[in-house]
This record gives structure tokens, sequence and C-alpha cells, in this order.
């Protein structure tokens, strides 16, 4: 479903295609895996190739925040997509989430 590299102290996930309550749990299950790693300071979802996203994937992407909050580490996401990016705005979670436009913003936080 998706690939996840690590870069020092940041684990990066790259879901693809659908987020949605068919996977919803699985991706948020993956997050959590990714955060409670030992010696990572920040998860970041790179949004870039997912084309759809529902309440559930919403929901995954906050209890995971609320977590990152909870563990003292950082959540991010970049590359949003515009068809997605509209999705926080209408919700107002664009001012919850940090959304980067692309990796390399990483090195400026």
């Amino acid at each position: 479903m998706q690939a996840v590299l690590n870069y020092p102290k940041i684990a990066v996930i790259r879901p693809q295609g659908s987020l949605n309550a068919a996977n919803a749990l699985e991706f948020e299950r993956d997050m959590t895996t990714a955060l409670a790693q030992n010696g990572i300071s920040m998860l970041v979802v790179d949004l870039a190739g997912v084309e759809f996203l529902d309440s559930a994937g919403l929901m995954a992407l906050l209890s995971t925040h609320k977590l990152a909050l909870t563990l003292g580490r950082g959540f991010r996401l970049c590359t949003v997509a515009p068809s997605i990016r509209i999705i926080f705005e209408l919700t107002q979670l664009d001012r919850v989430f940090e959304i980067l436009d692309s990796e390399v913003e990483l090195a400026a936080t």
C-alpha cells in the first residue's frame, strides 16, 4: 500500500491511491508503527500519491497527529494535491496540520 522511508530521525510514509474506510485502519497502524520507532522525532506523510481522501482517512491522520503530540514528536503533511488540499481547507484542518509543499522544506523545519 505504501512505502516507508527513514531519514535520520524522520520517518516518511507515502500512501498511494485512496485513503478511505476500506484502508484507514491499516494506514493508521502503519503511521503509528513508524511514529513509535525509537529515535524518530518526526513523521512526515507525503500525500503526493493520494487521489482520494474521505472522513475515515482524515480521522486516521488526526488520531496519529494526536499521538505525535502526546509523544512529543512532530507530524507533518507534504505534497498535498490541490484536490486533496481543499478537503483540509473546507474542514479547517489546514489550521491543525502543518502542510509542507514538498519534502525539501523538511530541511528548514
